[in-house]
């Protein structure tokens, strides 16, 4: 770009209104001070010809999502390709960035120690409280009970998915785990167990006794609620 096209850009961009310009305010303020549309924003680059990247970004987060990101988290490329404005490659972005978030959240609490059902819960509540589809992981423990890692057994559709046994034991012995904890969600929102869910457990736990390796939990997750068949005495 010629200094003459460089110059007529920053002309440009200062004479835009704040709001309208997040990354600077990033850079000058820091990125907390950023609201979640402006965060957004900066992930799409740019509106539509009525909207601000911004406007654009809040219309989203207002029509789709109810101002929560969780919801937002939910959302699918074709869903955010519905607004004017977001093609395939600003869907894309959106999505990445949101999954990205969420596999932060699970891997900043691995090493960490599990006492309880609730610790379970915090370490994959970001991975499956916002799918629109069910998923069952496995959580790897040593004999500390620290967490060794976790991996996804099977994934579904709205109503269920098929879990093998054999693969979370695959994935224990592979890790040298001594315990594992197994954890799936329901995006129905529905947290009672059903009857397939309460099958497959008293199966691990017969396997787990087989081979020696504990499986200390089931959880089910849904809305950020979550069931614990050990704490209902049930496992």
């Amino acid at each position: 770009m010629s200094k003459e096209g460089q110059k007529k850009e920053q002309i440009g961009i200062k004479s835009l209104p704040e709001d309208d310009r997040p990354r600077e305010k990033l850079l000058l303020r820091g990125r907390e001070s950023l609201t979640n549309a402006e965060l957004m924003a900066i992930l799409i680059g740019s509106g539509n010809k009525n909207m601000s990247a911004v406007q654009l970004s809040q219309k989203i987060l207002t029509e789709a999502a109810g101002n929560r990101l969780p919801d937002l988290a939910r959302l699918n490329v074709s869903e955010l390709m519905r607004f004017n404005g977001i093609g395939e490659a600003k869907a894309i972005s959106i999505v990445a960035a949101l999954e990205l978030g969420a596999r932060r959240r699970t891997e900043e609490v691995v090493r960490t120690k599990i006492l309880t059902s609730r610790d379970i819960f915090s370490l994959m509540s970001g991975r499956l409280s916002d799918l629109s589809h069910e998923e069952f992981w496995v959580v790897l423990l040593n004999r500390a009970n620290m967490v060794l890692g976790t991996k996804m057994i099977g994934k579904g559709g709205v109503s269920g998915t098929v879990a093998d046994p054999k693969l979370v034991f695959k994935e224990a012995l592979d890790a040298k785990a001594s315990s594992v904890v197994v954890v799936h969600n329901h995006p129905s929102g529905n947290l009672q167990p059903s009857q397939a869910d309460k099958t497959l457990t008293e199966k691990l736990k017969q396997g787990g006794i087989f081979l020696e390796i504990q499986v200390v939990d089931h959880i089910i997750v849904a809305d950020n609620r979550y069931f614990s068949f050990a704490d209902e005495g049930i496992l």
